[in-house]
């Protein structure tokens, strides 16, 4: 349902809109961490680098749809915020067409190159065959994930937070279920749980589709609305193609991080595929604030209220800045028990510990420039986000990670460590570029339009 977010508290639409929104980036982590959890119980080492791999692969993958679908919730969120509600279903319309297409295209390319993805990843050799598999699933899947993203993104442009919420609950439990049912009943080890994680998105796009055609949710799509308009696919790519490419060149950090790993050894692989999936969890928060930075920002940037954008992002910083102060401080006396809740392999706990201590202090840096790259978006600028994001990969991120590997062979902790220094260099060169674009007037109704 359409909500305007223009009046009121802007702490309270902060929090009305973003605690859905969390709860619903903490049901589609649970994903991937059900898979790594149901199949520790159940299969050995080899099994779970299997889908520590596949699943890392297969999120790089969704986080660039979902930076995509940035575009599509912004420049629907901008005329719902202006009132303009015919050129708000244009997009939706655009964006069914241009992601379906996209998801089909997407799908057939990978499935050609999927053992080349597998042998780029570095996969240790006892885990090809299970990675392999896991993928062929997952990217037949495609579609159905790309489905539940832009309609997701959708509600969202419209204010609508809560029913992307209850979507991918029903996905949620229907993962668990078939896990245990593929993975535990019947031994299909990691092309289980990938079967499991691909039907269960299938479920929740028919129980969407369901609530949109029985429910009044405010979209009225006509087929005019679904004929690809140049102005309006311009205005969706120019926002998210930047913060998908962003999202991309992020997890291909990751990738990299998880093949120095993969050299080093099974343990450390499935250490460091382990910690990733807690890291995901922890950045729910980060995560959240950025959409909700987004969709707040472009109502209220449509509607002309600078002022509130602009207390919507202190707001978000205030938020995940303390939230990440407190993990931080927590996981270092806990590091070890969070990652035996994954394996009971020893060897395993003892190198997921290592790496998790240095890497938590990514949570409260992370979220302030999280917050940044949701208010450039918001204003149409998310060439900002992009440009932060890979100056930090590029010359602190990798180069760090690696360095660490090398002098620090007996331990994951440096290498955790290291991440945090890209964080710091994105939160910089957010302050200078807000800093300047103030100054310059840029924020303002006469330079936001898109």
């Amino acid at each position: 349902m359409e909500k305007n977010l223009t009046t009121g508290s802007v702490l309270r639409n902060v929090l009305y809109f973003s605690l859905p929104y969390l709860l619903s980036y903490f049901l589609q982590t649970l994903y991937g961490m059900a898979d790594l959890f149901i199949i520790g119980q159940f299969e050995g080492a080899a099994s779970t680098t299997a889908v520590s791999v596949g699943s890392q692969v297969m999120h790089m993958i969704t986080v660039m749809i979902v930076g995509l679908a940035m575009g599509s919730t912004v420049s629907i969120g901008r005329p719902i915020g202006a009132g303009e509600h015919k050129r708000a279903t244009a997009v939706i319309g655009n964006t069914v067409t241009l992601f379906m297409a996209l998801s089909v295209v997407l799908m057939a390319i990978l499935l050609v190159f999927v053992r080349p993805i597998v042998s780029i990843m570095s996969t240790p050799a006892e885990a090809v065959s299970g990675t392999t598999a896991y993928l062929t699933i997952c990217f037949i899947g495609i579609p159905c994930i790309t489905a539940y993203n832009i309609i997701s993104s959708i509600f969202r442009g419209l204010g609508d937070s809560k029913s992307p919420m209850y979507f991918i609950a029903v996905a949620c439990v229907a993962n668990i279920i078939l896990d245990y049912l593929f993975i535990g009943l019947m031994g299909m080890g990691p092309a289980g749980a990938a079967l499991g994680t691909t039907l269960s998105q299938a479920i929740s796009v028919v129980v969407s589709l369901f609530v949109i055609l029985r429910q009044q949710t405010g979209i009225q799509l006509r087929r005019s609305d679904l004929k690809l308009k140049r102005p309006v696919m311009r205005q969706i790519l120019k926002i998210g193609l930047p913060v998908a490419l962003q999202d991309g060149f992020v997890q291909i950090a990751f990738i990299v991080i998880t093949i120095i790993a993969n050299q080093r050894g099974l343990n450390d692989a499935a250490a460091v595929g382990i910690v990733e999936k807690v890291i995901s969890f922890l950045f729910l928060v980060p995560s959240s604030m950025l959409s909700t930075v987004s969709a707040l920002g472009a109502q209220n940037i449509g509607a002309g209220k600078h002022d509130r954008a602009t207390l919507t992002l202190r707001y978000a910083i205030l938020i995940t800045a303390g939230f990440g102060l407190f993990i931080s401080i927590v996981m270092q006396g806990i590091a070890e028990p969070v990652v035996g809740l994954f394996t009971a392999d020893t060897a395993v706990i003892l190198a997921g510990g290592q790496y998790i201590r240095g890497y938590i202090w990514d949570c409260l840096f992370a979220g302030i420039h999280f917050s940044f790259s949701g208010y450039f978006c918001a204003y149409g600028r998310s060439e900002i986000s992009f440009l932060h994001n890979i100056c930090s990969i590029l010359l602190v991120r990798i180069p760090g990670v690696y360095l660490m590997s090398t002098m620090f062979p007996n331990t994951l902790f440096p290498m955790g460590l290291a991440t945090v220094g890209g964080s710091l260099l994105s939160i910089t060169i957010c302050v200078v570029a807000f800093v300047v674009l103030k100054r310059r007037g840029c924020f303002s109704s006469a330079m936001a339009q898109i």
